[in-house]
């Protein structure tokens, strides 16, 4: 993508960082803020020390890196005539104003489009450019809210949870932002028009949420008993089989489990010195969310809650079972995956080393100090 000229008048985060993922494809991003302030990222989530020698937030350097950045008073005739003339010679221009904004400025994507018909203009909005909702403001929180998500994610009780990482914002619009300009950019290559892209941050990640949407059909389809499923802790991907689950550990941190194929179930019961509850998998007909399910899980539960989630680690992790760690941020940042030179090594390490052999006692092979 080197060449490819991207304008970036977005701000906080999803806009920022779809820009950010076309610069790491080689674009040349021009980020454009307003004068004063800037981007109001800039002081969010701001370290004292950041915030006493003048340096923007860690939030804005992570989403913003890697792009030239200048100000411009979008208000005054001179601003506007100054990204008239970036517009015509560039190829993206991304914004997340709310709708009708733009149109105000004579900068929307009519406008602009007569000074370059092969612009791709995106608009990423929290509700999409026209309909009931356009002029509503909202973040997170609330495209999760009316997309039926932020039910989804909720405890056993059927408490919504506030999720740590905005998945409207990321899975709803930064993704589908990046992926349907690099669709109009090929359509211009091939000889096309520019094109506006309509990004709606609730109605992308409404089209997300595919289980739930399953469970819906299925109910359509004169199985209206498969709405339980839409609750925590009743479904096979939100806690309703033993095969899927979290698992504490007597540290008191987590041991997530994957096992949702029967193969790597079996493995894990092999592993576990448990061969007695490979058979009771759903689909091998254990009813999800059902008495042999929960019975099950709460034995699970118990075996895990004996010894130290290293313990477990230093077992399962290599019998490709589907079993990981739940990592704490500062964890998962030091972790091999995420250490190139790390990985590098561990790769050659895993190829040197012979096959794991299944354990043949249901307790880890050096328990004495788990307890």
């Amino acid at each position: 993508m080197q060449g490819l000229r991207v304008l970036d008048l977005t701000r906080l985060l999803p806009g920022p960082l779809a820009t950010l993922r076309l610069a790491e494809l080689g674009a040349d991003v021009l980020k454009i803020e307003e004068p004063g302030t800037g981007d109001p990222a800039r002081a969010m989530m701001q370290a004292p020390a950041d915030r006493a020698s003048g340096v923007p937030s860690a939030f804005y350097r992570l989403v913003n890196r890697g792009k030239r950045e200048t100000r411009l008073d979008l208000k005054s005739e001179t601003g506007r005539t100054v990204l008239r003339a970036l517009v015509r010679e560039s190829h993206v221009l991304v914004e997340s104003f709310r709708p009708g904004v733009m149109d105000k400025l004579g900068l929307d994507y009519r406008s602009l489009a007569k000074v370059n018909p092969k612009l791709v203009y995106c608009s990423i909005t929290g509700y999409g450019a026209a309909g009931p909702f356009s002029q509503r403001p909202g973040h997170d929180l609330n495209y999760l809210a009316y997309a039926g998500v932020l039910d989804q994610l909720s405890a056993p009780d059927g408490t919504p949870i506030v999720p740590n990482i905005q998945i409207a914002d990321l899975l709803g619009g930064a993704l589908p932002a990046v992926t349907r300009i690099l669709a109009a950019l090929w359509r211009v290559s091939r000889g096309g028009d520019g094109a506006f892209v309509d990004v709606s941050m609730t109605h992308s990640i409404h089209a997300h949420n595919i289980a739930a949407r399953a469970t819906l059909e299925n109910a359509d389809r004169a199985a209206p008993s498969s709405l339980d499923e839409l609750q925590a802790g009743h479904g096979l991907l939100n806690g309703g089989v033993p095969c899927y689950n979290v698992y504490r550990t007597a540290d008191d941190r987590w041991l997530a489990v994957g096992a949702l194929e029967l193969k790597f179930w079996e493995r894990l019961c092999r592993a576990l010195g448990r061969p007695d509850w490979a058979s009771r998998h759903w689909s091998l007909g254990q009813v999800i969310g059902g008495p042999d399910a929960i019975a099950l899980t709460q034995e699970l539960a118990r075996h895990i809650a004996t010894h130290r989630l290293k313990t477990w680690i230093e077992l399962l992790e290599p019998r490709d079972c589907c079993v990981s760690p739940v990592l704490t941020v500062e964890e998962a940042r030091a972790h091999v995956l995420f250490q190139p030179a790390q990985a590098a090594q561990a790769a050659q390490a895993a190829q040197a080393a012979p096959p794991a052999r299944p354990a043949t006692s249901a307790r880890p092979s050096k328990p004495d100090d788990d307890r």
